[in-house]
Order: C-alpha cells, then structure tokens, then sequence
C-alpha cells in the first residue's frame, strides 16, 4: 500500500512539475519580481498595523446598504505580477466596488471599441469639481469616464450580458459577487445621478439610439458589484500586468486599454484628491464611496485597500494612509528612480544587488582607465576598497591593465596603494 501510494505521488509530482517548470524555477531562483517577498509582507502588515490606529472618517449613509458595515472593517491585499500573494485583515468580506469599478468598465470599451470611439463620448481631463457634479466640458462632453457622468455615458457603450463575467476573467475567475440589495438602494436614492442622466440627454450626450434610462440602470448594476480584497487585489494586478491576469496567464486586457486606464486613474482617480494623490503618492488609483481603494503599482502589482470610513471628499482615510506610508517606506512614486534623489527600499531588488551592481560599476570604471567616473564613485561615497570575486580592488585592476593616469587618483585611494592580490603583488608592483 505504502509503494503504491508513493508511485502516484511521484507520478503526481511530474505531471505538476512538468507544467510549472519555469514557475518553480523562478521561485527557486528568487527571479519573482519581489525577491524577498516574506520580508515585503512582514512590512506590509506593520503598515497596516499602523493605519489601523487612525479613527477619523464617517461612514457613508446615503445610500442604506453602505451605511451597515462596521467602521473597524480595514483589510489589504496584494497580487505581484508574478501571482504572489498576500492579505492582511479583513480581506474576504465582500464589499461593493462602487466608483472602482469605473476604470474597468472604461478599460472594457477601450478594449472593444478602440480609443478614439470611446472618447468621442467622453473627454480625458481631470473636471476640477465633484464627482456627481452636473457639469460637462466645453463639447458638451462629461470631462472624463472617473466621474459618474462619464462612466453613465460609457455605460450606454458597453455590452450588458458579458460584463460581469468579462470582470471575472481580469479578476483571475476568483469572488465576484452582486448585491442586489445595494442595487435598489442606489435607484431609490439615486436623484442626483437620474438629474446628470436626464442633463445628458438633453445635450445629447449618448450615442444614437440608447436610452438613458437604460444605461443608468446598468450604470447602477455596476456600482453595485461585489469583491473582496482578495479578488480585487487580482483586478488591479491585472491592470499592473499590461491587461494579462497574473492568475490566470491570460491576455484579458488590450495594453492599450490598460495604459489608456492607468493614465485616467493617475489624473482623476480620487475625487478632489487626485492632485494631491498624483504628487504625494504618484501611483495611479481608484477609490469608491464603499471605502475601497484600488492601487496599481505598473509592472509590479496591484493592491486593493478597504475601510469604510470616508474622509470629506470621499476617499477611505485608512486607505488614503496606506498608500502613503506605502510610498513613503518604498520607491514606488513614479518620480523616485530620478538620479540624485533620496534613496528609499526598492523590494524588487535581491539583497546584495546595488553592491554587486556597484562594484561592476567600479572595476569596469576601473578597467578602462575612467577617470571620471571613478572620481564620480568617491564623491557620492562609494567603498573604493570593495574587492571582486578575486580579491582585487579596482588599483589592481587599473595596475593590471596598464592604466598609468589612474594613480592621479592615488590619494582618494591610499589605502589601497600597499593591498596585495592574490598573486601577493601590491598595486605598486604590479604597476611596475
């Protein structure tokens, strides 16, 4: 009995390995695009930890449903592009998506329609006012699809019966729910998106044929979607991954749907706090009235925050908090790579790799005899006596290869001047 129970391990052992090669061997490897992942979750929980601290916000109450969640409710979720995973709190209680699900819905007609059909509906500038203001721009055009006039008008573009499984294929096929409760809470208290829907119409804003009553409706049924953190962490790692889910492996998502989203979330994502959102955290997001905030970090992984107390704009106040001790602890703005600027944690990186990098960097300064850049390396504080796999410093190299002028350099490196190889040769000698 026991024999045979190995013999079909092992043979389940092959057949799981046999399709997964590359995968385990990146794991093996560290080759994931977080390395060091059990040590990013372990930062990831003391920032929540942190932000769990913070009280402030009110839960929203116009509209019934929302109004019933807990106040203490605070979960995280994370999905590298590479499918790794991590939750802290309360990730599996579903909540509606509310506003987040209109980068989806305009990701969706970009993908379906093209670019330039969707936006001779919709513009692509931040509006400067409320969300659910009835205010339209200068074409008569809601400013963009992150306000409830825009993503009304998108509603109208989009087909009814596929969208909620097409939400399930960039969500990895994981929880997506409805709540049909929610959905007739948001049509008996919904007077201010009926008044945007009839100020369309008659600017004639939807495209020929559609009724406004029905695209509102739909509209309704969207905001009314369900996920957890778990699921919508999949969602924006999706959008991370240029449109493939990092669950599935499957291309959901056109790359130009995506960069198109990714740009409209960075500049009108948040409400009256997309400015300070782009300067201070510098990643494009999308929160919602129900406490959620969905954060993508391109090419590296997506993140869904939920809490439902809101601060004044809307916005969950856990969740603005987690995205800036987030920014702040690693370098994710899209501005801290520039040269010269404060140096944060990079998780992408192995431990060890800016010294391996920096040592390349000198030997091969070193090598060709440049000046320059070794003078470079001193100013900004480089270890000039690192050694290589050999034990050689970068005099040994430079003595090595003949490079006479590199010993102007001799006293910003003295004390390498008397080092020996591992020829026992000092620098001098060799140079000799």
């Amino acid at each position: 009995f026991t024999l045979k129970m190995t013999a079909i391990t092992q043979y389940k052992n092959q057949e799981c390995v046999g399709g997964n090669i590359s995968l385990l061997m990146q794991a093996f490897r560290k080759k994931f695009i977080i390395p060091e992942f059990a040590e990013f979750a372990e930062k990831i929980n003391k920032i929540y930890k942190t932000v769990k601290n913070q009280d402030e916000g009110k839960v929203a109450n116009y509209i019934p449903q929302l109004a019933k969640f807990s106040p203490e409710l605070w979960g995280v979720s994370l999905c590298t592009v590479d499918g790794q995973r991590h939750s802290v709190g309360d990730t599996k209680q579903p909540f509606c998506l509310q506003s987040c699900v209109k980068p989806l819905q305009y990701a969706i007609a970009v993908h379906e329609l093209g670019t330039e059909n969707v936006h001779r509906y919709v513009g692509m500038e931040p509006s400067g006012v409320k969300f659910n203001m009835l205010s339209l721009d200068d074409d008569d055009k809601p400013h963009n699809p992150m306000v409830n006039a825009g993503a009304i008008v998108i509603s109208s573009l989009i087909k009814v019966k596929h969208f909620m499984n097409f939400v399930k294929r960039i969500a990895g096929q994981e929880f997506v729910g409805f709540s049909n409760a929610t959905f007739q809470s948001e049509k008996e208290t919904g007077d201010r998106n009926f008044a945007i829907g009839y100020y369309m119409k008659e600017k004639k804003c939807f495209p020929p044929g559609v009724e406004m009553i029905d695209a509102l409706d739909f509209y309704f049924q969207l905001c009314s979607m369900e996920v957890t953190c778990e699921s919508g962490s999949v969602l924006a790692a999706t959008l991370a991954n240029g449109g493939i889910c990092p669950i599935t492996d499957e291309r959901v998502l056109s790359a130009e749907a995506v960069r198109n989203t990714l740009t409209l979330m960075h500049s009108c994502g948040m409400y009256d706090f997309s400015g300070q959102m782009a300067f201070h955290v510098g990643l494009p997001a999308k929160s919602g009235v129900s406490g959620a905030i969905l954060l993508v970090i391109p090419n590296v992984m997506g993140m869904m925050c939920w809490s439902p107390p809101l601060d004044r704009v809307g916005n969950s106040v856990r969740g603005i908090h987690f995205c800036q001790e987030l920014v702040s602890l690693f370098n994710f703005h899209n501005y801290d790579d520039l040269r010269h600027f404060v140096k944060k944690q990079d998780p992408r990186k192995q431990t060890g790799d800016d010294n391996i990098g920096s040592m390349f960097q000198l030997m091969f300064a070193a090598h060709n005899g440049d000046l320059s850049a070794l003078r470079r390396f001193s100013l900004f504080s480089m270890d000039m006596d690192q050694k290589d796999y050999d034990s050689r410093t970068a005099l040994h190299v430079a003595a090595a290869e003949g490079t006479h002028s590199l010993f102007e350099c001799r006293q910003r490196l003295e004390q390498q001047i008397d080092a020996e190889d591992p020829q026992k040769l000092s620098t001098v000698e060799r140079q000799l």
